[in-house]
């Protein structure tokens, strides 16, 4: 009977590792059952740093665990420094690279002597011919029989001690032993375990590791990193491994575990992996030399390259050091060169003729310093070329990157212009440099991509050029933002331009204007755009009428935040007695463009014949931005059908210039229209994720807050989270042309009077309606002023809702503007309530029915619901018959638009006015489960919320959330408030 070694395996010291092997558990679950049967080889290879002895230490501690001894030994790279055999083994990272080794003659046999040591054989199953390992392993001297007499002819010694080792082998009976980096093994080493391949001993299970691929059962010699053939015979089971870096998502989900984060962003772990090359190792040792790695995965753009760990700079290093001198000076090209480069290109930057460079290759490809793939040949990651780069001495690299610029401008296709600058700066010859970036931008403009050229002429004017050159590119920096999404660093750019005062007064005077352009689309500058745009004026009038007529009709279109309405009816007025005296085609259409977007923005009655006078000859991209500006003022004046027409016409001109801005413009103007229209589904994922997109565009982004806090306050009842986002949206907008500011401030208001705080909703409107009396914009005043009337009659301010309705009605006479008369039909309205019970043609009822009849011919679904809640509410409280049924149907018209909130609020005042609402015969409840509105209770309560908090939220009376939070509680099987959220689920 076969007997086994014991005490075979001491524990190995612990090495702190992550607690799941990532990417590998379906390989390891794979080579748990070739190990169980015996005999076996396991053989895995992969290059340095893939977790190759990682895998092989879970794979030790499984076979451990079914109780198998485990015998472990590591080849070390021979090292002239040291006389004698490695030190005794101690798990080293996988990504230890050799460095250049001298001649010398290692100890025969040193990892299989070392991992011997440790096992305890059974002195009975020792054959006598294991004596000749007394001297070789002294530890076991006690138990090994005694040594044979010396041999007289070496070889036959030799020959002894390799039989010896087989023998005891095989005497330690079902055993898994593990040799790792078999591409360092001595010729002993390598002889013994040919031998054991080629007859292994019946219980035996043998894992190898090498680096680099192994080819299946060749006959060459060294194949894939191993030092002897793999030819086992027919009944040993056999599994070949090799493994591969992880993949981005991999990747992604390593360092998660290694941050302790449940995830990292994808545009992070996509850069990791361009960083690391998906090797464990070099991961791991990146998010360890980070000085503050959970701060790491932020996902941005502008997120700086990590250190390069000493680690793996020391790892790349020492295998340079291998590399004969052809081979280096190859490596050092294609560090410089950086992307994946072809034999010629290489052979050109270093000097050497094409076979040269190709046997120059050869040897770094076998060193695993540069991979192969598609004729052309690049390092494995981004980290090892840093680090092969800085091994390149100071002296020479702008040598190489001048030979790299010249090659790069030789070779056929595109011409790769931002490369070859890079190449140009590095070498020191700035004036190249920024003529090749500005040659990029140029291209990249006329391809419509206007954030490339944007990002390429700002590059071009941090490159230091000439005042003639720098004046020049500032231009068409200017010109090409509008349309590019860009941050502060473009207006910073064409400020330091214009105050070294070198420009003539025509170029002057229109970068200031594209400057205040830029600062009013995009950087949240409002008046501070205007005022820009003013003092452009006389540098523009200076030299062309009709750039300056197209910068009075830019600053006549008003705004909450700007000037009044009657100053930009003055430089409107301004901009048209200049429009006879510009030719210039693309300039007079400007000037139209913004002429009918101002008209219609005031809502004047002559917009939309100057919205006819607009030329067919459009730009494409005019014609997107003045068909959604013509858009946004339809919604907003109460022009459905028209903001529908614009809004098309703008979306089909996007589609055709493709440019970021305009297309975050007319989404956001579409997303406002679906809003006001009562087309909510789906309408909250959509402006949830054009706020994360569109950060960079104040206007832009706060349009997306407002949207997505409305939803949260009317769809979902959160009223705290809606608030929260309304106030961000408040104190993002720019410019806000009668939206932003006016429809968050009415939410607010509803939040206060819902909860029955007049007072605090009279406050919450104070700050808006002094924007609007000041600008005189009172066209914009459709959805502020209903429930501003509502808060002033509440808080018994008769008097002063009195005279804003007044004001309201003076601020809209002669304007176009069907939503602000609505608005004033439902002031009125309210403001019966003020004046005692009235009925027939001009008394409440028929004002409310004139109210509700005008949203819902504007298409204002929920402004007519809010009429009629408003109605049916006066006449309950009056004890008038009517009530019941026009609340009734103000629910019906919020629940087709899903607006939860108001559903539950005027499902409160029925109750509060004694009509309780039965359940119809034959339907369901909901048993053992929790109803919809239980589970709303209960996960506000999980968070800690008291019953009358909880009942402000969801407006309820303080009663009813008592109720629901019982039944909750029983229903949950829990005793307290605190045990509800582990029950609640998702």
């Amino acid at each position: 009977m076969r007997k086994e070694a014991v005490n075979a395996d001491p524990p190995i010291p612990p090495v702190p590792l992550p607690a799941a092997l990532t990417g590998r558990s379906a390989l390891l679950d794979g080579l748990g059952p070739v190990l169980g049967r015996r005999p076996s080889v396991v053989v895995i290879t992969g290059e340095a740093g893939v977790g190759k002895s990682r895998l092989v230490r879970e794979l030790l501690t499984r076979t451990r665990s079914s109780g198998t001894p485990t015998l472990a030994a590591r080849c070390r790279e021979p090292d002239a420094s040291l006389p004698y055999a490695p030190l005794p083994y101690a798990p080293l990272p996988d990504a230890a690279f050799p460095y250049t080794p001298l001649p010398y003659t290692p100890l025969p046999y040193a990892p299989l002597i070392e991992a011997l040591s440790r096992c305890r054989p059974r002195p009975e199953d020792l054959p006598p011919v294991t004596g000749a390992l007394r001297g070789l392993l002294p530890e076991l001297a006690d138990l090994l029989p005694p040594a044979p007499p010396p041999a007289d002819d070496p070889l036959a010694g030799q020959h002894r001690v390799l039989r010896a080792l087989c023998a005891l082998t095989a005497s330690l009976g079902r055993v898994v032993l593990a040799v790792e980096d078999l591409q360092w093994a001595d010729g002993s080493t390598a002889a013994f375990l040919h031998a054991i391949v080629a007859d292994p001993p019946p219980e035996l299970g043998l894992v190898l590791t090498a680096r680099r691929h192994t080819l299946p059962h060749t006959g060459t010699e060294g194949g894939g990193g191993l030092p002897f053939p793999l030819r086992p015979p027919a009944h040993v089971v056999v599994a070949e491994r090799h493994l591969a870096p992880l993949s981005v998502t991999e990747t992604g989900a390593m360092a998660a575990g290694l941050l302790g984060a449940r995830a990292v962003p994808e545009e992070f772990a996509e850069r990791l992996h361009r960083w690391t090359g998906g090797l464990p190792y070099v991961v791991e040792e990146v998010l360890r030399e980070w000085s503050d790695s959970t701060e790491c995965p932020v996902g941005t753009a502008g997120q700086p390259e990590p250190p390069l760990p000493a680690s793996v700079r020391r790892a790349v290093v020492e295998r340079l050091h291998h590399l004969p001198s052809d081979a280096r000076r190859v490596v050092s090209a294609a560090a410089v060169l950086g992307d994946p480069a072809p034999v010629h290109l290489l052979g050109v930057v270093t000097g050497l003729a094409e076979q040269e460079t190709r046997r120059a290759l050869a040897a770094a490809l076998k060193e695993g310093v540069v991979r192969a793939g598609d004729g052309t040949y690049a390092f494995p990651y981004e980290l090892a070329r840093r680090a092969a780069y800085e091994a390149i001495a100071e002296p020479e690299r702008p040598v190489l990157h001048l030979r790299a610029a010249r090659a790069l401008t030789r070779c056929t296709g595109p011409l790769p212009l931002v490369r070859v600058a890079e190449h140009y700066r590095c070498a020191g010859l700035r004036t190249q440099a920024v003529r090749c970036l500005e040659a990029a931008a140029d291209r990249a403009a006329r391809g419509g991509d206007a954030g490339t050229a944007t990002d390429r002429y700002l590059d071009a004017l941090r490159g230091g050029p000439s005042p003639v050159v720098r004046d020049r590119v500032a231009l068409k920096l200017a010109r090409v933002a509008l349309n590019a999404r860009t941050g502060p660093q473009v207006p910073a750019a064409l400020r330091e331009v214009l105050d070294r005062s070198s420009l003539g007064p025509g170029p002057s005077g229109e970068i200031r204007l594209l400057l205040g352009l830029l600062l009013r689309n995009q950087s949240g500058s409002g008046l501070e755009a205007l005022e820009e745009i003013a003092r452009a004026v006389p540098d523009l009038l200076a030299v062309s009428t009709g750039q300056a007529a197209r910068a009075l009709a830019i600053i006549a279109i008003p705004s909450l935040k700007g000037w009044p309405v009657g100053e930009h009816r003055r430089l409107l007025a301004e901009a048209e007695r200049l429009l006879p005296q510009v030719d210039e085609e693309d300039l007079r259409s400007a000037v139209l463009a913004n002429r009918a977007t101002a008209l219609a923005l005031m809502g004047d009655p002559s917009a939309w014949d100057a919205v006819a006078d607009l030329p067919e000859a459009i730009t494409v991209e005019a014609a997107a931005r003045v068909h959604a500006n013509l858009a946004g003022a339809a919604t907003a004046l109460g022009h459905p059908e028209r903001a529908r027409a614009f809004q098309d016409r703008a979306w089909q001109a996007v589609r055709t210039n493709q440019a970021p801005y305009l297309e975050a413009f007319v989404e956001t103007t579409d997303m406002l229209a679906a809003f006001t229209s009562g087309r909510w589904a789906g309408l909250l994922e959509r402006a949830e994720r054009a706020e994360e997109q569109y950060q960079d565009v104040p206007d832009f982004h706060a349009e997306a807050l407002l949207v997505c806090g409305l939803l949260r306050l009317h769809t979902k009842g959160q009223t705290d989270v809606a608030r929260r986002l309304l106030d961000r949206a408040v104190g993002t907008t720019a410019l806000d042309t009668g939206i932003v500011l006016t429809s968050a401030a009415a939410a607010v208001v509803r939040v206060h009077l819902a909860a029955d705080r007049p007072a605090q909703a009279v406050q919450a409107v104070e700050g808006v309606l002094h924007h609007v009396r000041r600008t005189g914009a009172w066209v914009w005043a459709s959805a502020l002023a209903p429930p501003a009337v509502q808060a002033l009659i509440r808080d018994g301010r008769d008097g002063e809702a009195h005279r804003l309705v007044a004001e309201l009605a003076d601020g809209i006479a002669r304007r176009d503007a069907p939503a602000a008369r609505a608005a004033l039909l439902t002031c009125r309205a309210l403001l019966t309530a003020t004046d005692g019970p009235q009925t027939g043609a001009g008394g409440s009822d028929a004002q409310h029915a004139a109210a509700a009849d005008a949203w819902a011919a504007l298409e204002r679904p929920y402004e007519a619901a809010y009429v009629r809640e408003a109605w049916g509410l006066r006449l309950l409280a009056a004890g008038a018959a009517g009530g019941r049924t026009l609340l009734h149907e103000a629910i019906a018209a919020y629940q087709d638009i899903d607006a939860v909130w108001d559903v539950l609020r005027c499902q409160r005042g029925l109750r509060e006015h004694g009509q309780v609402t039965v359940r119809r015969p034959g339907a369901l409840g909901y048993g053992d489960h929790l109803s919809p509105r239980e589970r709303a209770v209960a996960r506000l309560a999980s968070l800690g919320l008291s019953n009358r908090e909880i009942a402000r939220e969801l407006v309820l009376s303080h009663r009813t959330v008592e109720h629901h939070v019982a039944r909750a509680l029983r229903k949950l099987g829990v005793s307290s408030r605190t045990e509800i959220g582990s029950q609640l689920g998702p």
